[in-house]
């Protein structure tokens, strides 16, 4: 019997009756299947969700750290050119209640144009005796940098020419830069 020789009620009872009844059947019998396949595809999920974030984290950690790293240096250098070391030995009261030493007079030192960074001249300099700042060469450059601001601008040449002929030690030639720029 085609569908056109079916009565209505017959075509009825087939839409609301025997068609549901087999989706039923028919889903009762594949729903376990149907259940499984949803796990699997879910749980992949999850589980490249789960590396991608792990590794995003762990990516983000490294950089954190680089990032951190660079600027505790930056953030010490800045503290050593001003004087101000995080163990005090270069700023606090007690480098702030020493003066300056009083500068002798500065011999044979000539300024040159030569920026702080640029390479060490290949002649001497002058030494450390002719230096403003007794025991120069006993001196960290912690406990240097606060001494340059009373030096005058010939001494402050004189240490310039020394430090760059000598240890080439960056935080004292940047600070002698600055000073003599201002």
């Amino acid at each position: 019997m085609s569908s056109d020789d079916k009565s209505p009620l017959e075509r009825a009872l087939e839409l609301f009756v025997f068609a549901p009844l087999g989706m039923a059947i028919t889903a009762r019998e594949a729903l376990p299947e149907l259940i499984e396949k949803g796990r699997r595809q879910a749980t992949n999920q999850i589980t490249v969700a789960k590396m991608m974030g792990e590794f995003a984290v762990k990516q983000g950690r490294e950089d954190a750290g680089r990032a951190a790293g660079q600027l505790r240096e930056q953030a010490e250098g800045v503290l050593a050119a001003l004087g101000l070391t995080p163990d005090g030995s270069g700023g606090g009261a007690s480098a702030a209640a020493a003066p300056p030493a009083p500068a002798p007079p500065s011999a044979g030192a000539a300024p040159s144009g030569e920026a702080a960074t640029g390479p060490a001249r290949p002649t001497p300099g002058p030494g450390a005796a002719d230096l403003a700042i007794p025991d120069y060469d006993s001196l960290s450059a912690s406990q240097v940098v606060p001494r340059l601001a009373g030096l005058s601008p010939e001494e402050l040449e004189a240490v310039r020419g020394y430090e760059a002929a000598h240890r080439g030690r960056k935080t004292i030639l940047n600070r002698v830069a600055q000073l003599q720029a201002s």
